[in-house]
Order: structure tokens, then sequence, then C-alpha cells
């Protein structure tokens, strides 16, 4: 009896686990999935990125001139970067996504 039981419920738990197929999974990296990442406004988190991490993450999506960078009240690192020679406000959230404005 104790054998069934605890197949049982093995059974339950492996069933619980098995991955839905018509769920998409964020941390698999293909084209919907980042597309659902990128961002139009800051994803609401605080960002654990440090300020160089930060200035670099710019200049990786191809800002230059970093300036002014810091972190706002609700985690989000803020400054300012030059794209194409004009100088805009950028905001990097926890997620990495680069908003100008």
């Amino acid at each position: 009896m104790r054998h069934l039981l605890g197949a049982i419920c093995l059974a339950a738990a492996l069933t619980a686990c098995q991955p839905d197929a018509q769920t998409n999974n964020p941390a698999i990296a293909t084209d919907s999935a980042v597309a659902e990442r990128e961002a139009s406004a800051p994803a609401t988190g605080a960002s654990s990125f440090t300020e160089a991490q930060a200035q670099d993450h710019l200049i990786s999506k191809g800002y230059t001139n970093p300036t002014a960078l810091t972190k706002s009240p609700s985690g989000e690192w803020v400054g300012q970067a030059s794209m194409n020679g004009e100088t805009v406000n950028v905001t990097i959230d926890y997620q990495g996504n680069v908003i100008a404005s």
C-alpha cells in the first residue's frame, strides 16, 4: 500500500512539472521570447546592474558618451547618451531594455 501511495505521489509530481507546450517560456531565447522581453517602456523593478554595467550596456546598444547615470527611486538607471550625434535621455530597466526619449 505504501509503495502504491508513493507511486501515485510521484506520478502527480511528474505531471505537475511537465511543461505546457502552449505557454511561451521567456527564459528560452526564441525570437518571440526576445520580442516579449523588449519593451517600449521601462519594466518595473529594481536593476541589479552597476553603473559601469549600465554604461557598457548602452555602448553595446550603439550609444556613445553615456553620462549622468543615476539610479531612479524605482530602480532603473537614467541619464543621457548620444546616438547618431544627438544627445538623448535614456532609461535602462532591470531587464536591460534601453528606452530613449
